[in-house]
């Protein structure tokens, strides 16, 4: 006997209001009274979000007859005891134009399916049926659909009817509507959608070409065939933006209009490469954390935190290859790629909390301190994305070094996409560092322990050494140094820095955060405060280096400030500028050095 489906509806029932109208179908309810929820987070964001936030209304009826329905706790509801079919309706306000929740104007839609769709408690893993809506009237007429769902009677990229095995699946495919932009282009066979949603005069063509270099370079990675048999980019272009988040066929992204390649541009320019390396990285997690996923997330539990201390390698990992298949897949040089790891070094380096939370910690902890920064974020976390890429890029230097060239993080991927992506099974927490040393041929633990579970430093200038690269140190040249490169001059008189992050008030210079150990620290000064004078001069986000590289390292300037609207003074010693800003450079040039490069490198 075939299984019933669990039937969707979605409709944008009212854009210049926001609200979409959802409705849930159930053809067997529990006879008890069945439970309907909705997720608390989305899987690849770990905060829990509270989605159900959003609903304005909810109803439930039977066959035009209204049925009770209570709402046991903060995302569940109960219905009164009644036989099938009864059907659940919801208005869901929805205004976020992060690629987390779901979003409704005049101009376009998106949804994640865990922002909209109601899980039938105890009925999960039934076929899904969703009948995706257009909104009415003119203005809507020529809207379409881009989803990577598969269709079920819907023509492509149309509106009508799409389906999923079961609820799992349902909600892994975001949905966009609108007049969008679309591309497409074929990686090792698989047919790939790039929708562009937003106003944008981009290079279509040439964004398609370079996409196609960096697909094919992953699926070769792991091995084809792709776990996909299609895939789809929705790209959001904002004035200002930057973000993405994976899915199981599917990566929605929000751009800067600016990071896409313009028409007759040829370089690949900083703010391209930038969106390049963000597509990159979405891509790869259609292996890694989507199907090689910790065993904490098989299944996931979407009504609770769901902890593990492996995000360093679900997302560090990951991290580590986004912009490594662009130099692998030729759309960057070498130099830009060792210019880019400087920069990520230097980041690192700036990061106060490195001395504080070890990436194990920062993992577990993401659901209450990653996502839920502060003014003092920056003195007590470390980010598993940030020093999760450079444990990995010690680890595949390690693997190369200790078995003479023969395996590499590469071949730890394919042992985790083997045992773990394609089989289901969840890693252990100690998965990846058991499968690292069976491949190195012997203990690892005295690298992880450094690496995962200390704030020691990582031993990245002696692995980058063996492999013909000196890593140097310098201090910033200005507050836009972002390392990579080395100093283009020498100062007549060393930097001085305040130690905090500023931004500029209608008052004066407000402090956002004070760093660990700084001269705005030593001197009493607290996040929020408005410094409005140093050395009885006006100071401000432009004038500020000015003004403290005026005096010589160890002197003692005034400083007035407000502290909420009472005015303060305090003494502030000029510090000059730390020596933690990183660029690369291949030292040891010749035959065997450029054979490592290139093994690594591509």
């Amino acid at each position: 006997m075939k299984t019933a489906a669990i039937h969707y509806q979605i409709t944008p029932a009212r854009p210049e209001a926001h609200l979409f109208e959802v409705s849930c179908t159930v053809s067997d309810p529990d006879a008890d009274g069945q439970r309907f929820s909705l997720p608390a987070w989305i899987p690849g964001s770990y905060l829990v979000r509270e989605f159900a936030r959003h609903i304005v209304s909810l109803r439930a009826h039977r066959r035009g007859a209204e049925l009770a329905i209570v709402k046991l706790d903060k995302h569940t509801w109960q219905c009164e005891p009644a036989r099938g079919p009864i059907t659940v309706t919801m208005q869901i306000h929805a205004h976020d134009l992060s690629v987390r929740g779901a979003f409704l104007d005049t101009t376009r839609a998106f949804f994640n399916g865990t922002s909209v769709f109601l899980r039938v408690e105890g009925q999960e893993e039934r076929p899904c049926h969703v009948d995706i809506r257009a909104p009415r009237g003119r203005p809507y007429r020529a809207w379409r659909v881009a989803t990577a769902l598969p269709r079920a009677g819907a023509a492509a990229y149309g509106f009508g009817g799409y389906g999923a095995a079961n609820y799992d699946e349902l909600i892994d495919h975001p949905v966009e509507m609108g007049n969008f932009a679309l591309a497409s282009f074929r990686a090792h066979g698989v047919p790939h959608d790039v929708a562009i949603a937003g106003r944008q005069d981009a290079d279509l063509d040439r964004l398609c070409r370079d996409l196609k270099r960096v697909c094919e370079a992953q699926i070769d990675l792991f091995g084809r065939p792709a776990p996909m048999r299609r895939y789809v980019f929705l790209v959001n272009v904002l004035g200002e933006g930057y973000g993405g988040l994976e899915h199981r066929a599917s990566t929605a992204l929000v751009c800067a209009r600016d990071d896409l390649p313009a028409k007759g541009q040829k370089a690949v320019s900083e703010s391209y490469r930038t969106f390049l390396g963000l597509c990159s990285h979405e891509y790869f997690h259609t292996w890694n954390v989507k199907r090689i996923k910790p065993a904490a997330f098989t299944p996931y539990d979407l009504t609770r935190e769901n902890y593990t201390r492996l995000l360093w390698a679900m997302e560090g990992i990951t991290s580590y290859y986004d912009d490594l298949m662009l130099v692998r897949s030729g759309l960057i040089t070498q130099d830009d790629y060792l210019e880019l790891l400087g920069q990520a070094i230097t980041s690192h380096l700036r990061t106060g909390g490195r001395l504080q939370q070890t990436v194990e910690e920062a993992s577990h902890d993401a659901w209450i301190k990653y996502y839920r920064q502060d003014e003092n974020s920056p003195n007590a976390l470390v980010s598993y994305y940030l020093k999760g890429s450079l444990v990995a890029l010690c680890l595949d230097l390690l693997l190369r070094q200790k078995t003479r060239g023969r395996c590499s993080l590469d071949d730890l991927m394919r042992v985790l996409w083997q045992s773990y992506g394609q089989t289901g099974t969840g890693i252990p927490e100690d998965g990846v560092e058991r499968a690292a040393a069976t491949l190195a041929g012997g203990s690892l633990k005295r690298f992880f322990d450094l690496a995962l579970r200390s704030t020691g430093e990582l031993p990245l200038k002696p692995l980058l050494a063996e492999m013909g690269i000196e890593m140097h140190l310098r201090a910033a040249t200005s507050a836009a140094d972002k390392g990579g490169t080395p100093a283009t001059a020498v100062r007549s008189r060393p930097r001085a820095v305040l130690g905090a992050r500023t931004a500029d008030d209608n008052a004066g210079l407000k402090l956002t955060h004070v760093l660990e150990g700084g001269a705005a620290q030593c001197a009493g000064l607290s996040p929020g405060d408005v410094i409005v004078a140093i050395d009885g001069l006006r100071v401000n986000t432009r004038n500020l280096e000015q003004r403290l590289s005026a005096h010589s390292a160890g002197s003692r300037l005034a400083t007035h400030f407000f502290r909420r609207d009472e005015l303060f003074v305090t003494q502030l010693t000029v510090v000059p500028a730390p020596v933690d800003t990183c660029h690369l450079d291949v030292a040891r040039h010749g035959v065997a050095t450029r054979r490592r490069l290139d093994s690594w490198l591509g």
